[in-house]
């Protein structure tokens, strides 16, 4: 075939220069090129060439067998199937404190940046500006750990798998819902191109995920919980499985990763145990003896007057506080808006006024606490005490009844108790809204318009839940309302969580510098009668998903911190939950012979790059 000519008519020769132009506009088709890492916003901190992490030791000591306590139980491997999905064994994967000692995603986070993850599984990422699509390419050198290769073909088989609604967890189906077309690109690459229901952070979501290989897994009986050892590519294999009782990890002496960059320092022991214990005192008991090894603790009532055995007086146990730039998160008691007790906004608000953190805090904990306000308490992401922006309120123009009056001025505040135990004034509050919500207090108790009682239960999974649920039943009680306070075995417990089984419960999510998607799984209408789901409140409103579309799809720091003010107001205005309290710091037990780095990351200790001192075992 002959070149085309460009001699002739004019036009033809202006051609070249007209590509040179287009191919030179400084827009979003601007070719894109492969990196080393993702960040939600902004740049990476860390160059492509970094050794390590700035907060892991490289030359760490290795060796030793470290044992953890964790309370509940297991019956369950498979990390991503909604059958089993609460009772999953400790550390197979995305666990928050131990690390993914089994399954590895396709790239690491880093716990010192708000959202930015680096290359493991995929050496590199490339997406364009409008992030229409992401193409990760895997490592030649990535193996699971019967020694074979991780293929394309086995994020194909993954990615198949996450799709089937109501097999896997809610969330993997829902972010691959946004997913047009998967194609694998040469040996080593694999392309994810995005429909118009995609947002910002759907590449750095999908980075994340797990990588399952193909020949460990049966597609027929995938979805059924299994208790024999699974395949994974990460640092640790299950060498023993007691259910329930104890999982034993060994390290892989064929480790793939263990000199990249992302991974040095980390994962420093020959061993790791992972003991469940049914009851926290139990669980202390066994700290004590040293039958584990760290313990987190957060009671401050227990941390200032149970922590007083002689391994503590004698040095062999460390007591250590630990900084954290992390929102404070949430936990408090949770309303189920499914059930028709608690559908009335103003029923709820007047609830909450009977909580009486102030009572609890000075009685319980010796003070310790600090009472949440809002959901991103501790941090620049709160709109307590802010006026709603001008950008706010243009996000929220669409949704007037969203929020309260007084949220969107920033004079909402929790109530504050005399700490009495039965502040008349608020007491007072309380039933003149429940009256005002067409309930009458008659008899000693209050009466709904239909006739019955305002009656709810409390459900409780411990001891420590069990007591701060009795003391807001008794306030409860002085103005009517009758709560009674169940507290079950945790496989009940998490059966019923998992069904939305239950009028009230208490629970915690943990904060984060970088809401986005997962905000979906626990706020968002697509997550509210998903089986499974953390959505506990079955909150189903407009203005939460367009608040959460706005978090995910903001470019700039300015439009994300805009975005989740804005969310904050709707979350708090919906009185979709009693704010309990939070510790300003982390607390954390530890016998002496486990050592950590001096450099602690943003969002606090980062238990993997801990190791044991070699004179110990």
């Amino acid at each position: 075939m002959r070149p085309f000519p460009i001699t002739g008519r004019p036009q033809l020769r202006l051609l070249p220069l007209v590509l040179a132009a287009v191919l030179a506009m400084p827009c979003g088709f601007a070719a894109a090129e492969p990196t080393h890492a993702l960040a939600m916003q902004g740049e990476a901190a860390m160059p492509a060439d970094f050794d390590h992490f700035p907060f892991v030791d490289p030359d760490a000591p290795q060796g030793g067998t470290m044992r953890y306590g964790v309370f509940g139980t297991f019956d369950n491997l498979n990390p991503i199937i909604v059958r089993g999905a609460m009772t999953t064994a400790r550390g197979i994967w995305f666990d928050p404190e131990f690390g993914n000692l089994v399954f590895e995603p396709l790239m690491q986070r880093s716990p010192d940046e708000a959202f930015t993850l680096y290359g493991l599984l995929a050496e590199t990422v490339e997406t364009d500006d409008a992030r229409s699509f992401v193409e990760f390419t895997l490592n030649e050198k990535a193996r699971f750990s019967d020694g074979k290769p991780v293929r394309v073909e086995d994020v194909l088989f993954t990615t198949e798998m996450m799709k089937i609604p109501g097999v896997v967890r809610p969330q993997y189906t829902n972010w691959l819902s946004k997913v047009d077309r998967i194609e694998k690109v040469g040996e080593r690459g694999v392309r994810f191109t995005f429909n118009d229901e995609a947002d910002r952070e759907l590449p750095l979501l999908l980075a994340g995920l797990p990588v399952l290989p193909e020949h460990g897994f049966d597609r027929a009986t995938f979805e059924r919980t299994t208790l024999e050892p699974v395949i994974g590519s990460g640092p640790y294999v299950i060498d023993r499985v007691e259910p329930g009782r104890r999982i034993v990890y060994r390290k892989n002496p064929d480790y793939w990763a263990k000199d990249l960059p992302a991974k040095r320092g980390t994962d420093n022991y020959d061993g790791i145990v992972i003991e469940y214990f049914r009851d926290a005192n139990t669980q202390f008991e066994a700290f004590q003896k040293g039958l584990f090894y760290v313990l987190a603790e957060g009671n401050p009532r227990r941390w200032e007057t149970v922590y007083d055995f002689p391994a503590v007086q004698d040095g062999r146990v460390i007591k250590e506080t630990f900084q954290t730039g992390r929102p404070a998160g949430t936990y408090g008691f949770f309303f189920n808006t499914r059930r028709p007790v608690f559908a009335d906004r103003d029923v709820r608000a007047a609830l909450s006024l009977l909580f009486d953190f102030e009572w609890v805090n000075q009685n319980l904990y010796y003070g310790g606490y600090k009472r949440i306000s809002g959901y991103f308490a501790n941090s620049e992401l709160s709109s307590v005490g802010r006026p709603a922006s001008d950008a706010e309120k243009a996000l929220l123009a669409p949704f007037p009844e969203a929020v309260t009056p007084d949220v969107m001025a920033g004079e909402w505040q929790p109530p504050v108790s005399d700490g009495s135990g039965s502040d008349r004034r608020l007491m007072r509050q309380a039933v003149d809204a429940l009256q005002a919500a067409g309930f009458t207090f008659s008899g000693g108790r209050m009466i709904g318009a239909d006739g019955n009682p305002l009656r709810f239960e409390i459900l409780t999974q411990n001891a420590d839940q069990q007591r701060i649920a009795l003391g807001y039943a008794r306030t409860l009680s002085r103005v009517g309302v009758d709560a009674e306070v169940r507290q079950v075995d945790d496989a009940q417990y998490q059966l019923r969580k998992q069904s939305f089984d239950y009028d009230m419960l208490i629970a915690p999510f943990n904060g984060t510098l970088s809401p986005g998607a997962e905000q979906r799984g626990r706020w968002g209408s697509v997550s509210a009668e998903a089986p499974g789901s953390f959505n506990y409140a079955g909150v189903a409103s407009p203005a939460a998903d367009a608040m959460i579309d706005a978090m995910t799809s903001a470019r700039t720091r300015e439009a994300f911190v805009t975005a989740v003010r804005a969310y904050d107001r709707v979350l708090i205005s919906g009185q979709y939950l009693v704010p309990l309290f939070y510790l300003g710091e982390q607390r954390l037990a530890r016998w002496s012979f486990v050592k950590h780095p001096d450099v602690i990351p943003l969002t606090g200790y980062h238990l993997p790059a801990f190791w044991m001192d070699p004179a110990t075992d």
